[in-house]
């Protein structure tokens, strides 16, 4: 049979080492044995042919930070109504309106993280620093 050639920029020629702890080492020849395939293949495939997930976008990150926050505000004040209850006085806000917001923001944040991943690619073609930013004052 005769060696067919490759195209040059198809020859591996370049060594990139990693380092494994005696475990990882042993799960990755464990794993290239049930895949059969070689240890360089395996991991080949699995950094450069499995997509990443995409990034949350600045604007997402901080709003979800920001609702964090808010959230953590309503538990103190959920506390504190709470607290008034058991203590028999006046209620800083109607316990049920509490829980409403809490799961409202909740909901929120679940959509937002969500929603991020599911975007088209038109975001990566938007230039750095276009983010909005709110105006102060």
């Amino acid at each position: 049979m005769a060696n067919r050639k490759q195209s040059k920029a198809l020859v591996r020629k370049h060594i990139f080492p990693v380092r494994l702890s005696d475990i990882e080492l042993d799960l990755l020849r464990i794993k290239s044995l049930d895949a059969g395939m070689s240890a360089s293949e395996l991991m080949r495939r699995n950094a450069l042919m499995r997509p990443l997930p995409k990034r949350l976008s600045k604007i997402s990150l901080q709003t979800y930070c920001e609702l964090g926050q808010i959230g953590n505000n309503l538990n103190q004040l959920v506390k504190a109504t709470n607290i008034a209850l058991k203590v028999g006085r006046t209620l800083p806000a109607s316990p049920e309106l509490l829980r409403e917001l809490l799961e409202l923001l909740h909901q929120c944040r679940r959509d937002i993280a969500q929603a991020d991943t599911e975007l088209d690619d038109w975001e990566e073609e938007e230039e750095e620093g276009d983010d909005w930013e709110a105006d102060e004052g």
